[in-house]
């Protein structure tokens, strides 16, 4: 029952958060500075003109009633229309997070994985030539921006040594398939700038955990180290990394805008600039709904699996159980003898 009621408060939880930001965004869209209709038509339009059009964009409208609008459609995947081209946002920002997806889905199965594993050897390895590479290394691309360590693998392996193209020639229309060859590079970059951070983290609870009495006890009870690392250590040194996965994969929807528009991808952080730039409101409400959604999503998913590895809710389950079977023990054999 506890863990149920955990499970519900932490999607109620989830879902609040995701209310409440969609409303900091709204409001914070509605408190930028300018008049959209007047940006739209130019300097040159007539207040008549201007007028007509806040009227045929409801911006005449009050602002609660246009947030009640604006979040019911938006819960029926209905982000409203383009101020630019005039279509309907959520086909393109359906094809944009696609292809954003193509590049943060690889980078965060290998980042997490490989992360995972070279945090682990490096916490058993402590102060050993693996355990000293490991850590230089991570450091390293931990300080390095994101867009120089771009920069440099299109030095490296689209000029000196032509492995992959620099950038995608290919429009936001493109196939997956058209799309396949051009991101290797971008997957590298958001790989290497996860990983690091991840390293850090299972780094230091890996050693934290092998320091703890219940590896002592699984040690003198005769288990080989592998055993007593990936059995006992590695699930107890998961609980706290999980959260700064789970940051660190929110964070791909934010890298990518760096990375995408160095390789010229288009996916959502290049389609999030352009909308600056040429300030398409609807299509910035939903790309920054979308991903402070994702950043909940992450966090709960964190929050769900770290109540899975917990071991101190397994033995509270234990416990419950125990306890309801001796209580339902006399009651069964008080039935027997009546």
């Amino acid at each position: 029952m506890n863990v149920t009621w955990h499970v519900l408060r932490r999607l109620g939880t989830a879902l609040l958060t995701i209310v409440l930001a969609s409303l900091f965004v709204f409001l914070a869209i509605q408190l930028l500075p300018g008049d959209v209709a007047q940006q739209l038509l130019g300097q040159d339009a007539t207040p008549e003109a201007v007028a007509a059009l806040r009227e045929s964009l409801g911006l005449d409208r009050n602002v609660w009633l246009r947030y009640g609008d604006w979040l019911l459609g938006a819960a029926h995947g209905d982000f409203g229309t383009s101020l630019v081209g005039g279509d309907p946002v959520a086909p393109t920002l359906l094809v944009a997070f696609r292809n954003s997806m193509l590049i943060a889905v690889p980078a965060m199965l290998v980042g997490v994985t490989l992360s995972l594993v070279l945090g682990v050897i490096a916490g058993v390895r402590r102060g050993r030539a693996s355990d000293s590479v490991i850590s230089i290394v991570s450091l390293v691309v931990m300080s390095v921006p994101e867009f120089m360590v771009a920069t440099v693998l299109v030095l490296l392996f689209a000029i000196t040594i032509p492995v992959f193209p620099a950038v995608v020639l290919r429009g936001s229309d493109a196939t997956v398939a058209e799309l396949l060859p051009s991101v290797a590079l971008p997957v590298i970059v958001l790989t290497l700038a996860m990983a690091a951070y991840i390293v850090r983290t299972m780094r230091s609870a890996t050693i934290d955990v092998m320091a703890s009495e219940f590896v002592t006890t699984a040690e003198l009870k005769g288990l080989t180290t592998r055993q007593v690392v990936w059995r006992h250590a590695v699930p107890s040194a998961l609980l706290p990394t999980l959260n700064v996965v789970a940051l660190n994969v929110a964070w791909l929807l934010g890298g990518v805008v760096v990375v995408e528009n160095v390789f010229n991808y288009p996916g959502m952080g290049k389609l999030m600039l352009e909308s600056v730039f040429t300030r398409d409101l609807p299509t910035i409400q939903a790309i920054a709904l979308l991903s402070a959604a994702v950043y909940v999503v992450c966090n709960l998913a964190a929050d769900l699996v770290a109540l899975a590895l917990d071991p101190r809710l397994r033995t509270r389950q234990g416990r419950t159980r125990t306890r309801t079977a001796r209580t339902a023990r006399p009651a069964t054999r008080r039935k027997a003898r009546a």
